[in-house]
């Protein structure tokens, strides 16, 4: 019977989870996790400035909670929609017992470590790709969006950790529109501004086309394939808005 390392094994199951989240959020949450965890599982290790050390799946997910419990706590109170909303997806995929044990190591152990935002940009900074990160961070807007808006405490919060992550201000600002109402959302979206030329619209448009085109993430699966679409075809939308608006083709 093929058997294999502990290790491996392990960056499977991750690849199996995120799979499952991409699958349930649109957008995607950690669809480009794997390439990174896979390249870290190809050597065996992921080398950083100061170490060499072993990611393990528990590694991931336990400061996957850790930001959304900051996001959820942001406004000074834990929405019940928004905590049912997460501990439903550990639930589904895990099933009970699996999903309550890793609840139980996260408030029994990992919380008291007193682990910051900051510590877990820079953890996150260190082994993965830019576009996980962005993925992430369009997990955690769903989550504060999970009770119907997201509150300006939620999007401080939002905001502190992407910087800690790293993210550019144009693709925050661009998954945030796609969250929360605004004036000029669809341009935002595109990451241009509402004074652009067509010409510049149809160049930012093209490029985010190239950049989260489903092809990107088909060689990751079916789940990673289907989230990619539906971020796709949001991007679409709001170019179809500008299209209708200014009336060109």
């Amino acid at each position: 019977m093929f058997s294999c390392p502990l290790y491996f094994c392990a960056m499977r199951w991750v690849f199996a989870f995120i799979g499952y989240l991409i699958f349930r959020f649109p957008g995607a949450l950690l669809g480009f996790f794997l390439g990174s965890i896979l390249e870290a599982g190809s050597r065996g290790r992921i080398r950083t400035s100061f170490q060499t050390t072993r990611v393990s799946a528990q590694e991931f997910e336990l400061r996957l909670l850790a930001l959304a419990s900051m996001v959820i706590k942001a406004d000074g109170k834990a929405s019940k929609s928004e905590l049912d909303y997460v501990r439903l997806q550990f639930v589904q995929f895990f099933g009970k017992d699996r999903a309550n044990e890793i609840f139980r190591i996260y408030n029994a152990e990992f919380k008291k470590s007193g682990i910051s935002a900051l510590e877990i940009g820079q953890f996150l900074v260190a082994r993965t790709r830019y576009e996980a990160r962005l993925q992430m961070l369009d997990f955690l807007f769903r989550i504060a969006n999970a009770d119907g808006k997201v509150s300006p405490s939620e999007l401080d919060k939002l905001q502190e950790i992407a910087g800690y992550m790293r993210i550019g201000a144009a693709d925050y600002n661009s998954i945030k529109a796609m969250f929360v109402a605004q004036t000029d959302s669809a341009y935002t979206i595109l990451e241009v501004s509402k004074s652009a030329s067509d010409a510049e619209i149809k160049k930012a448009y093209r490029a985010l086309v190239k950049k989260h085109h489903p092809d990107k993430v088909r060689n990751l699966g079916q789940a990673a394939e289907q989230a990619a679409k539906k971020k796709f075809q949001r991007i679409q939308e709001a170019y179809e808005a500008i299209k209708n608006e200014r009336g060109f083709s």
